[in-house]
C-alpha cells in the first residue's frame, strides 16, 4: 500500500512538473508572438516610409513641388485676368466708337 501511495505521489509530482513546463512553454510562445508582431510592425513602418519617400521623389520629378504647381496656377490666372481686362477695354472702345457713329 505504501508503494501505491508513493507511486501516486510520483505521478502527482510528474503531473505538476508537466503542467509547469506547459505553462512556461505557453509564456515563451506568447512572448515570441508579441516579439514577432513588434518586428512585423517595424518592418511595415519601414516599408511605408520607403514607399512614401519614393512617391515624393516621383511626384517631384513628374509634377514638380506643390509650390511650383501653385506658382504656375497663379501665373496662369493672372495672365487670363489680363487677357480678359484687355478684351473688356477693346469691347468698350468698340462700343464707344459704335455709339459715336450712330
Amino acid at each position: 500500500m505504501a508503494s501505491q501511495t508513493q507511486g501516486i505521489q510520483q505521478l502527482l509530482a510528474a503531473e505538476k512538473r508537466a503542467a509547469e513546463k506547459v505553462g512556461e512553454a505557453r509564456k515563451r510562445k506568447t512572448k515570441r508572438l508579441k516579439q514577432a508582431k513588434e518586428e512585423a510592425q517595424e518592418e511595415i513602418e519601414k516599408y511605408r516610409k520607403e514607399r512614401e519617400r519614393q512617391f515624393r521623389e516621383f511626384e517631384a520629378k513628374h509634377m514638380g513641388s506643390k509650390e511650383d504647381v501653385a506658382a504656375k496656377i497663379e501665373i496662369d490666372t493672372k495672365r487670363r485676368i489680363d487677357e480678359m481686362n484687355k478684351a473688356v477695354v477693346t469691347q468698350k472702345l468698340a462700343v464707344s466708337i459704335g455709339s459715336i457713329i450712330i
